[in-house]
């Protein structure tokens, strides 16, 4: 879900430096530019397609051919058309009457289907650990599953369920403008819903109020009712029963108990023959607290929901296990690198699950563990790119990575469009359209207390970002316009890797365009740089190969005009992309699983040679694009230097939090703030944990994080540092 404020009142700003009271609607908004569409040519940008190499049947089936031309629609907008009925009365009681209309399928009855089902059949035939074979009566454990079950659903009541909607429908209007849903993207999702299977969605939960406005969405669209798991632990008895009726679900405290506990074993088995179950209903409290804000005020909030494409969940487990490759650790892979051991980047995938194996994950064959990880690895990026980009990371990635010293009002007007267009081209959807200096002056509205405006005797302003923690607000907005961008930041970095040996960083451009760069170098610094970022930030799909991705990179450096092909005497041309002979392990390879030691034309890579091009664009795009990576990559070498002070051993929580002080600190010292966050902290800890600097062993107390002996010696820790800080641009 993504949320726009409109504001409609005039917003002063105050400098602290020497430039007087600044308004928004100074003369410096008075000019006459074009209008910003979210879209290039005559369609908006698709997105959020789900993966063809592991769902091509869904990819196929579940496309709605004219999508792009369908709009947008508004969920919370019901009037006299959208009931049966007509007349005078029924303009007055539209909400009422289309709340009654809506379709509550029946319950069906669940407890004999799970009773039936394998986890508790083998509990009752004494099969599994903790069952009847054990002491226990076969109509107490029958008795038990009842219980259990009652305590995580009930028979959602129809009345409530209306008069619910039709009270969330009221209260939306007043808190919203209105809530857009894309027309083609819902088709899709109707389209899923008539094969039969159940649905399941998943939310990245951008926004409190995701618990109230998805349910109220899909019940509004014909889909029923959702049932969303809730924490018994953060609501009343009272609420516990109200959204239980209301389709809530609630799972018992002891279906989060380790495995070796045998209480926790029949809730397990009963929440995994019940549960679809995703989401919050955590929204209420959200509503209230944004009532009260905006009560007297003339702020309205435009609210859009982005659903992916679906797929099926059966054809992925199908396809997804067969495009499974070998997979070697961080600690494998960079370690020898980083410590000058070897220069030879292992041709395998790195192994990095960051996902949780605590709770029901953990009741999992380890196959099937793989699987869930990979799986939401598909659906993060499927979640990211179906979102929109809003008007103030583009705002805040111009002021932070662009213009942190201050840029012109007119200069930025120009940029904003630039960078929107950009956006647009790579294929993501931007979230705003209209009159650019609007678009411009509500964005600074909107980043009001983070920006400084100051008045330039010619009549133009001078936008600025705030020195101070405020960076760090900022840093996060533009993290949302990585994804857009992210192929050629990890390329513009590794180009600045490679050139860190050979021209001095503060030289001039032309100098450092001197330097002829090697395919298989590119392609090697790339890799390096690709097992250094955390894969929650890469988004790669886990079909997809590393040395792909590196092609990939490489290309997108080409076509955005940064890299020109060199041509070296005897070589044959870089523009021709004819293969001059097709060996017999090509013609039968499937498509996918090339490698570079695999292609006929890898002595041709290794003979290609690229320069950085000299047009009068490039330096400052190839900077723009470098610091776009710079806050993870320099909160990854502070906590290199950290390892000197770190007081270990500790927890994991103990050493994030200390590592997160020591970000503050340097920050105040330093005057950097773009680096302190809290995220980035647990990032570096993990990162670091994979790469076999930081090492964890039990103890009774909990895992314990020690310093390896390997980065112990202070000349490895160093290595380290130089290791990851060559990717930085100052």
């Amino acid at each position: 879900m993504t949320t726009m404020l409109k504001s409609r009142s005039p917003v002063q700003q105050r400098s602290s430096h020497n430039g007087q009271e600044t308004s928004l609607w100074s003369s410096g908004f008075g000019m006459k530019l074009e209008a910003v569409t979210p879209f290039l040519g005559k369609y908006r940008p698709f997105v959020g397609r789900c993966c063809q190499t592991c769902t091509p049947k869904s990819w196929e089936s579940l496309f709605h051919r004219s999508i792009m031309d369908l709009g947008f629609c508004n969920v919370i907008l019901v009037k006299e058309e959208n009931t049966r009925f007509r007349g005078w009365l029924v303009r007055r009681l539209c909400y009422f009457l289309w709340s009654l209309e809506q379709h509550i399928p029946p319950c069906q009855d669940a407890s004999q289907k799970i009773m039936e089902s394998s986890g508790v059949q083998n509990l009752l035939s004494g099969r599994a650990p903790g069952g009847a074979g054990e002491g226990q009566m076969p109509d107490l454990v029958e008795k038990e599953v009842q219980r259990i079950l009652g305590h995580i659903q009930a028979p959602p009541r129809p009345f409530l369920l209306r008069l619910f909607s039709w009270l969330l429908l009221r209260v939306l209007n007043c808190l919203f403008l209105n809530v857009q849903l894309h027309k083609g993207q819902m088709k899709m999702v109707h389209k899923a819903a008539q094969a039969g299977s159940p649905l399941v969605f998943l939310s990245t939960h951008k926004s409190i109020l995701d618990g109230i406005l998805l349910p109220f969405v899909l019940l509004s669209q014909g889909l029923g009712v959702l049932r969303v798991a809730w924490d018994s632990r953060a609501c009343s008895p009272a609420l516990r029963a109200l959204l239980r009726n209301l389709g809530g679900l609630f799972l018992p405290p002891e279906a989060n108990l380790s495995l070796d506990s045998s209480k926790g074993v029949l809730a397990r088995a009963v929440i995994h023959a019940a549960s679809s179950p995703l989401g919050l209903w955590r929204g209420a409290l959200a509503v209230l607290q944004r009532l009260r804000s905006s009560w007297g005020c003339l702020h309205r909030v435009c609210v859009r929901v982005h659903l992916a494409q679906p797929f099926s969940l059966q054809e992925y487990t199908i396809n997804a296990r067969s495009c499974w490759s070998g997979r070697q650790t961080l600690e494998h892979l960079l370690q020898p690198v980083v410590l000058g051991q070897c220069t030879v980047v292992p041709d395998t995938e790195k192994e990095q699950e960051w996902t949780p194996t605590t709770g029901p994950l953990l009741a999992f064959k380890e196959e099937d563990q793989l699987l869930v990880r990979r799986l939401s690895r598909h659906i993060l990026h499927a979640s990211v790119a179906s979102s929109a980009v809003m008007s103030t990371a583009i705002m805040a990635t111009l002021l932070l990575f662009k213009h942190q010293k201050g840029v012109v009002l007119s200069q930025l007007l120009g940029e904003f469009s630039w960078l929107t267009e950009e956006t647009l081209l790579r294929g993501f959807d931007v979230g705003f359209s209209g009159q650019l200096r609007c678009l411009v002056q509500h964005t600074l509205s909107l980043l009001r207390a983070h920006v400084i405006l100051l008045r330039i005797h010619l009549g133009d302003l001078v936008v600025m970002p705030r020195p101070g923690p405020g960076l760090t607000y900022l840093a996060r907005l533009s993290a949302e316009l990585l994804p857009a961008f992210l192929s050629e930041a990890v390329g513009a970095c590794a180009v600045r890797g490679l050139l860190a040996g050979r021209v001095p960083p503060e030289g001039p451009w032309e100098l450092q365009g001197i330097e002829l760069l090697s395919q298989s170098e590119l392609h090697r610094q790339i890799l390096l740089l690709l097992h250094l970022l955390p894969q929650d930030l890469l988004l790669l799909q886990p079909c997809q190969s590393s040395y792909c991705y590196c092609q990939e990179v490489l290309d997108r450096l080409i076509q955005c005009g940064l890299l020109v092909a060199e041509e070296t005497p005897g070589s044959r041309p870089a523009c021709d992309t004819g293969r001059q002979r097709l060996s017999a392990k090509l013609l039968w390879k499937p498509s996918g699983d090339f490698t570079d030691s695999d292609s006929d034309d890898f002595e041709e890579a290794e003979g290609r040679y690229f320069r950085l091009s000299q047009q009068s664009r490039c330096p400052d795009f190839f900077l723009f694009l470098c610091r776009l990576l710079s806050p993870l990559l320099k909160a990854f070498a502070q906590a290199a230097v950290f390892l000197r002070q770190g007081q270990l051993p500790d927890t994991e929580a103990g050493y994030t939090e200390q590592l997160f002080q020591f970000f503050q600190v340097t920050a105040q010292e330093e005057g950097i703030f773009e680096y302190v966050d809290p995220n980035l902290a647990i990032s570096a800890v993990w990162t670091f944990r994979d790469l076999g600097v930081l090492q964890q062993t039990p103890s009774p107390a909990g895992p314990q994080l020690h310093l390896s002996p390997t980065f112990a010696s202070r000349d490895n820790q160093d290595k380290l540092e130089q290791f990851i800080r060559q990717f930085i641009c100052s």
